[in-house]
């Protein structure tokens, strides 16, 4: 005679019902039922318990992510019963393919994939963070001829119409020609705000008080954790700027300082 053997008490069965389009460096959503197949009842709070998350993963399996958001299951669990949950998914900026892990953690003590529990890995199209490439400009204080001509000169031309991505300049700048590009190049990866790096007008060599307060933003390298505002920056359509001294600015979440991209000051933006 058999002896019965008792269930897991974690042993979650997995059905992803949908998941909307990803695009990097945004929020999507996907909705899922759990079947709890194991002998303990799932319980979980705002702050600890049993709690559903995510990983990122590379196609071989390496993490990308590996904490994504915890979601809560509205009411305890029991062996047999089945939850449905919509969640929200915050998507890398990786865009390519990925894998999405959907895996429950036992907050402060263990990962259930890493006690045997079954996960649920769905291969994911990671989308460009913008639909179109297609950049648009507001220049502040008025339009200048240098402004203007320094416009016509870059690799990407702007559009006046069905803009995804709004580049605030002021009057008398006159951003480079790869500038465009590395902007739209940084929106595709899922970046909210891309800042370039800016120029005095007089270069870097320019002694005068306003040219100084510019170094933190020289050309150079990729910066995701600038400290300062990003100062004549591009925006997805839906975000607008602040200002900082008289520049427009942003300070938000999702800003990349980029380097490469080069805007050139007027005489009037540093002459204090």
């Amino acid at each position: 005679m058999m002896t019965p053997v008792a269930p897991a008490p974690l042993a979650p069965r997995w059905t992803l019902l949908g998941l909307d389009p990803c695009r990097a460096g945004r929020t999507t959503r996907a909705r899922l039922r759990l079947e709890n197949h194991g002998g303990a009842t799932w319980r979980s709070t705002e702050h600890g318990g049993l709690r559903l998350s995510y990983h990122w993963l590379d196609p071989r399996g390496n993490p990308i992510v590996w904490d994504g958001a915890r979601a809560v299951f509205p009411e305890p669990v029991a062996p047999g019963a089945s939850v449905e949950l919509t969640v929200d998914v915050s998507v890398p900026r990786a865009p390519g393919r990925l894998r999405l892990c959907f895996d429950l953690v036992e907050e402060f003590h263990f990962w259930c994939s890493e006690v045997g529990a079954d996960v649920l890995e769905h291969d994911t199209d990671i989308l460009p963070g913008i639909e179109e490439r297609r950049l648009g400009v507001v220049i502040h204080g008025g339009e200048t001829t240098e402004t203007i001509a320094a416009l016509a000169r870059l690799d990407e031309p702007l559009v006046t119409e069905d803009a995804v991505a709004v580049a605030h300049l002021v009057a008398g700048c006159a951003p480079d020609p790869g500038w465009s590009r590395l902007v739209l190049d940084a929106h595709e990866e899922g970046w909210a705000a891309v800042g370039p790096a800016l120029v005095p007008a007089g270069g870097w060599r320019d002694r005068r008080a306003g040219a100084r307060l510019l170094a933190p933003w020289a050309p150079g390298g990729r910066n995701p954790r600038f400290d300062y505002p990003l100062l004549l920056p591009s925006l997805v359509v839906g975000l607008e700027p602040g200002e900082t001294d008289g520049l427009p600015s942003y300070t938000g979440e999702g800003g990349l300082f980029e380097g490469g991209a080069v805007v050139r000051l007027g005489r009037a933006q540093a002459s204090a």
